[in-house]
């Protein structure tokens, strides 16, 4: 998910100077380690760095929702699997994730089942499967 280009707003008093440059260019370098830096890690790291990134996510990202942010950019590394537009799980698309155990999974994703860890797929036949985010080696629309 880009980052939104949002022009630096100045509380109002008639005592208040304009943003330094100093300010605007602290602004900018937190969006683009935001963008740059973290966003392509969390699509890299595995469970246990995830956990400890949402335990710190305040330090690391600011005050959003880890839900929105770090899960979303995590599971992000499956293509189709979110849309970051809804910032949840893409449920129109049916998945088949391949397992690290070599198991093959297809279904839609459930957004209301799903969590930060792991997504829940119901089947064509009402059956359904959960997957561990660091079980799945693939998703590709089914």
């Amino acid at each position: 998910m880009d980052l939104p280009k949002l022009p630096i707003v100045e509380p109002p008093g008639p005592e208040l100077k304009p943003a330094s440059p100093a300010f605007t260019k602290l602004v900018e370098s937190k969006r683009a380690w935001l963008e740059d830096v973290l966003k392509p890690w969390c699509r890299t790291a595995d469970l246990a760095a995830l956990r400890l990134a949402e335990a710190n996510w305040i330090d690391l990202a600011g005050n959003v929702d880890p839900q929105k942010t770090l899960w979303l950019w995590a599971w992000g590394r499956f293509e189709g699997v979110v849309s970051e537009e809804l910032e949840g799980f893409e449920e129109s698309l049916a998945l088949r994730l391949t397992l690290k155990s070599g198991e093959t999974v297809v279904g839609f994703p459930d957004g209301r089942a799903s969590r930060a860890e792991g997504i829940v797929l119901i089947a064509e036949d009402g059956l359904t499967a959960t997957a561990a985010l660091d079980e799945i080696a693939s998703a590709v629309p089914a």
